[in-house]
């Protein structure tokens, strides 16, 4: 199990939750008489402050999670969630697993019904989730070489014959280059 998808799984998670919240605020501004541009417009562009990594956001991003933290606290619950699980899995050694039990546990405690769905999926494939920490090994080398295939195949498109997309395969994927004339 490839740690990325297991945190694009929380990342799907989060905008469920961010979506629900967005439709509450929408909602609740309607049944008042009143459009939900101001504060459904911060829930709709806080989406990216979201998914980015702590480390990488802006101040503007910093701030929309902090308005976020201040005004929807079941939502900034979700993002911490998110970054527990990241933290959790992107980690090495035997603190790792211990920290991704613990994640298990806070995601299935936390009353939201995104992440609690979201802890029975993981707890489903923990093991080879802890496979994947413990060793390292994913299958990314193997989409890389994958979605490589599928650009040559576009690339061959018109091409009359298998042998020579497979001619432009082996070219194109082996390392190995022709000699240019010196």
């Amino acid at each position: 199990m490839d740690t990325f998808h297991v945190v694009q799984w929380a990342g799907d998670a989060l905008d469920l939750v961010r979506r629900e919240i967005w439709n509450e605020v929408r909602e609740r501004r309607h049944r008042a008489g009143r459009r939900a541009h101001g504060e459904g417009k911060v829930l709709n562009e806080a989406r990216w402050s979201l998914w980015k990594k702590p480390e990488n956001l802006s101040d503007a991003e910093r701030a929309r999670l902090d308005y976020i933290a201040a005004t929807h606290p079941r939502l900034h619950r979700a993002w911490a969630l998110k970054e527990g699980l990241r933290v959790a899995v992107t980690s090495t050694g035997p603190g790792a697993v211990v920290a991704l039990d613990r994640w298990i546990g806070w995601a299935q405690r936390c009353r939201i019904p995104q992440f609690v769905r979201l802890a029975r999926r993981i707890r489903e494939y923990r093991s080879t989730i802890v496979a994947t920490i413990e060793h390292g090994l994913t299958n990314a080398l193997v989409e890389s070489f994958n979605t490589k295939i599928r650009l040559i195949t576009r690339r061959a498109f018109g091409f009359h014959n298998v042998n020579a997309l497979i001619a432009l395969a082996r070219l194109t994927l082996s390392g190995q280059r022709p000699k240019l004339p010196t």
